[in-house]
């Protein structure tokens, strides 16, 4: 079993939160609604996800983290989910969420877009892109149950029940869509961690991804070597975005944001922001995370790499 670390989150209500981000967000975005709903069954398009929902016991899971991939990579460093479930106490856990893909199945290093379900009712939708040798991406299905390196995810009993919907249309200002949620708590909620998770949807416009290529042969030392390494791409809608995130951190050594998009148009990666802000719509729903696990988290740490 990984060496974890558990907290209890802050956990305001559906009504809280709706009531905090539509006073909030509309200084990013020219339209905001936000409003408590029943879960819409997320296997449906344009989700495609591997549950009807994202609510029963929520959890956060924060594991490994970019230092096992740079400077240079720690190829031992991979995980099951299905140990990660044992983790969570949940039954048939479902995760969805941002990580590196599995080399070992996949071949190569790559964006992983964690989409499965374990357990008796296991279903394995997970997607990983990798970077074609003209630089394009390579999106495609595995049903690898493992990862390498770092992840974030949400995990819960993959129920339909209440969330938290999130529509934002006409961004107005520099920050991403969850950077701009993230603020917005940061302000309600200075001196204790909320974690969000879910799924979100760039209905229209495009968005800048990142792909990781193949380890780098030479040590990734700053913030200006990673960006030279990874390969970057403008990508259409809509984009199916898998994202959990932090209003805070309070020394646990998070990935205070991760999101990871996949599509049904063969396009996807890391998400970084949309490039059309007049034209960008964004649909989401997110669940309020009970707690946190910090899976084992790298005792030697840095701030590189966690754009």
């Amino acid at each position: 079993m990984y060496p974890t670390e558990t907290k209890d989150l802050f956990v305001p209500s559906n009504e809280d939160i709706c009531k905090v981000l539509s006073q909030g967000l509309p200084k990013y975005f020219k339209e905001v609604s936000v409003n408590e709903v029943d879960c819409p069954n997320l296997t449906e398009k344009p989700w495609g996800l591997a549950a009807k929902g994202i609510c029963g016991s929520p959890k956060n899971l924060d594991v490994g983290g970019p230092p096992y991939l740079v400077p240079t990579v720690q190829r031992d460093k991979i995980y099951k989910f299905e140990e990660l479930a044992k983790l969570t106490g949940i039954k048939d856990t479902f995760f969805i969420g941002a990580g590196a893909g599995p080399c070992h199945v996949v071949g190569v290093n790559s964006e992983m877009m964690a989409n499965l379900k374990t357990g008796e009712s296991e279903n394995v939708q997970t997607y990983v892109a990798t970077v074609r040798d003209d630089n394009s991406c390579n999106l495609r299905q595995i049903q690898a149950k493992d990862f390498c390196l770092l992840g974030n995810f949400l995990a819960s009993e993959g129920k339909q029940g209440k969330v938290i919907k999130i529509n934002a249309k006409t961004r107005l200002s520099e920050e991403n869509f969850p950077l701009a949620i993230r603020k917005v708590l940061t302000e309600y909620s200075p001196d204790k961690i909320i974690g969000l998770g879910g799924v979100f949807v760039i209905k229209n416009g495009k968005a800048k991804l990142h792909i990781m290529p193949d380890f780098s042969c030479t040590p990734l030392e700053t913030d200006e070597a990673v960006n030279n390494w990874l390969t970057f791409n403008v990508s259409s809608s809509p984009l199916v975005c898998l994202s959990v995130f932090y209003n805070v951190d309070q020394g646990y050594d998070l990935r205070i944001e991760h999101t990871h998009c996949f599509s049904h148009h063969g396009e996807g990666g890391h998400y970084h922001y949309d490039t059309t802000p007049e034209e960008v719509e964004y649909e989401a729903y997110f669940v309020v995370a009970e707690q946190l696990l910090r899976v084992d988290r790298p005792l030697n740490t840095h701030a590189v790499g966690r754009d």
